[in-house]
């Protein structure tokens, strides 16, 4: 499509090594770095200084990244056995979480119409139809494997097998970013330690590209925030 920021997936850890010559020069102009670049992360949320001021009309602010799981298909390249292997090692994984990450998965297949709403209505449920996940392949066998993970509180949420195999979302009402991003560092260990300790599993980390993601503009870190402001 020609409204794309790149309009190319990776289906799978591989394809970044073997098909660098078509990816390498898109990511680098993209994230804008060199051939020599290495990866850096730093998710300590004590040096974060200062936060968005009181006054300031923002309605809720969200942060999310995404992460890969070693050992399985990214979704462009994901079999429906992995996918689904993805899923169950989630549904167990979550029940490790402390208490205040602790919450319910929601599959997608045989979903409740109640439960639909409600998630709807909470702005948290994904969909399918996105034509850029569809031709890459990315929203076969809809829904099987598919599903939303929540805390109690809903300022804690994981997608999992959307356009990555997770999605980890902290988000909360009001301007504290601060919060949001200090619950997001947690919860990403958590998730991280939890698959870890269920499945012996890493994320997909590579010391050049970072969390490796099916898409090369999420590359890194696989941060994004934003802030929706009172209007």
């Amino acid at each position: 499509f020609n409204n794309q920021h790149c309009g190319i997936y990776a289906g799978d850890w591989d394809s970044y090594k073997d098909f660098a010559p078509v990816f390498d020069p898109l990511i680098q102009e993209y994230h804008g770095i060199s051939a020599s670049s290495k990866h850096t992360s730093d998710m300590d949320v004590g040096k974060i200084k200062g936060n968005i001021a009181e006054d300031v009309p923002v309605h809720s602010c969200r942060i999310r990244v995404g992460r890969s799981i070693d050992g399985f298909g990214l979704s462009p390249g994901i079999t429906k056995e992995q996918r689904v292997g993805v899923e169950k090692l989630m549904v167990s994984a979550v029940k490790n979480f402390p208490a205040d990450l602790a919450g319910q998965y929601y599959p997608l297949a045989g979903m409740q119409e109640s439960v639909r709403q409600q998630l709807v209505d909470d702005h948290f449920l994904f969909v399918s139809g996105d034509r850029n996940l569809t031709v890459a392949g990315m929203e076969r066998d809809w829904p099987e494997g598919r599903g939303i993970f929540h805390n109690d509180k809903k300022t804690f949420l994981i997608w999992v097998n959307e356009e990555d195999q997770l999605r980890i979302i902290s988000m909360q009402m009001g301007g504290d970013v601060r919060g949001v991003f200090e619950r997001l560092a947690k919860g990403i260990k958590a998730v991280g330690d939890s698959v870890k300790k269920e499945s012996g599993k890493d994320f997909c980390l590579d010391a050049k590209y970072g969390y490796i993601h099916s898409c090369p503009t999420n590359l890194g870190t696989g941060m994004r925030a934003s802030v929706h402001a009172a209007g």
